[in-house]
């Protein structure tokens, strides 16, 4: 069980370190809460199930936890990138501007 944990800890470590990177090489926000997003997400399931495996009796509760992160780690993202959206500049990439168009142009307050 401790080989098994010091992997998922390991990579959790890994997914961290390549979330941390990917929020330094991304050109714009939108592009940055997508790479922060889906690493943390990652690297935290990896380190909580490595604990889980160290420590088979709190288990239950980082299967709990990982739910929680489940669940509140896309809407903190979609949230954030919302208001990003309303409060800067559109990155002159976009192909299609889906926002826009869902709320014809005005976004409510």
């Amino acid at each position: 069980m401790a080989i098994i944990s010091q992997i998922f800890l390991l990579l959790g470590a890994v997914f961290y370190l390549l979330g941390g990177l990917g929020i330094l090489r991304m050109p714009d926000t939108f592009d940055r809460i997508q790479a922060g997003t889906k690493a943390t997400t990652l690297g935290a399931f990896s380190i909580l199930l490595g604990v889980g495996f160290a420590q088979p009796g709190w288990l239950l509760k980082i299967v709990l936890i990982i739910i929680f992160i489940a669940i509140s780690n896309p809407i903190g993202s979609s949230v954030i990138a919302k208001a990003t959206y309303k409060s800067y500049e559109k990155p002159t990439n976009l192909k299609r501007d889906d926002i826009k168009e869902l709320f014809g142009g005005e976004i409510n307050e």
